[in-house]
């Protein structure tokens, strides 16, 4: 069994979740969270992502590239907006691809701001 599956697995169960509940944080289903703990699947790194969120920990930790388990405190910036992604908000960052430059990431965030409002006048 890879290092991965063994740390999710164990992870989980001290913070003791099901897998279900797990499947619940990270917006899978429990089928999923089996094969990716069998090690018969291997999690896409958005999906590592949310599970070492859900799980408080950190990729690197999941991957083996440390023995750390605990995340670093995140610095909290002078814009006043340092509350954490709900679920919802960590599935739509990590669907967008990771090669997106910076120009084509406000052209997708303006295209939102325009999607929501719009839906607020129907």
């Amino acid at each position: 069994m890879s290092v991965t599956a063994e740390r999710i697995q164990q992870l989980r169960q001290q913070k003791k979740l099901t897998q279900s509940e797990l499947a619940e944080l990270v917006g899978t289903t429990r089928v999923t969270v089996g094969r990716i703990e069998r090690d018969i699947n291997k999690p896409s790194i958005g999906m590592l992502s949310l599970i070492a969120d859900a799980l408080d920990t950190t990729m690197d930790y999941l991957q083996g590239k440390t023995d750390n388990a605990f995340q670093a405190p995140q610095n909290s910036s002078d814009d006043g907006d340092d509350k954490t992604l709900t679920p919802n908000q960590r599935r739509i960052a990590y669907s967008i691809d990771p090669s997106v430059s910076d120009e084509e990431r406000e052209d997708i965030i303006k295209m939102v701001h325009l999607a929501m409002k719009n839906r607020r006048r129907i």
